[in-house]
């Protein structure tokens, strides 16, 4: 691991642990040459998934737009980012759970909704009004009453 700083090869780890979404090792490294000080992420390397487009696209799952869409719909709302950050991770483990190599696009925004409808109602309407691409009020009125009934 190069040193940030020197950018000698040579480095040490200090510590390691597993980060708080449990998979992912969190590791402390000292740079032998100049004592620098850095932290290193190492996570499993997810391959193989591919993304079917409305359209018929095919593209590769990018856990970054699934992280990029709820930011957008958690924007000043009270959803801490280490929620936001849970919720892509559990969305990332269903797919890979339930998908072996193709996922339609209409899949991942109906596991993303499911998991942000408890978390803020008012983050889940603007993901939906996105996702759904709403025509008229009336289908996102019918989005709301349907939040309004008792579960």
């Amino acid at each position: 691991m190069n040193c940030p700083r020197c950018r000698e090869r040579d480095s040490r780890v200090i510590d390691s642990r597993i980060a708080k979404d449990g998979l992912s090792i969190r590791r402390r490294r000292e740079c032998q040459k100049c004592g620098y000080r850095f932290t290193t992420v190492e996570e499993i390397v997810r391959e193989g998934l591919s993304v079917r487009k409305r359209d018929g696209r095919i593209e590769s799952f990018d856990r970054r737009k699934v992280l990029s869409g709820l930011r957008r719909a958690c924007e000043k709302r009270p959803v801490p980012v280490e929620q936001i950050d849970m919720i892509v991770n559990d969305v990332v483990l269903e797919l890979e759970a339930r998908y072996d190599q193709e996922v339609a696009s209409n899949m991942i925004g109906e596991i993303v909704m499911a998991k942000l409808k408890p978390v803020d109602q008012i983050a889940y309407i603007r993901f939906a009004s996105v996702y759904r691409d709403f025509r008229d009020i009336t289908e996102m009125e019918q989005v709301i009453h349907d939040l309004k009934k008792p579960l």
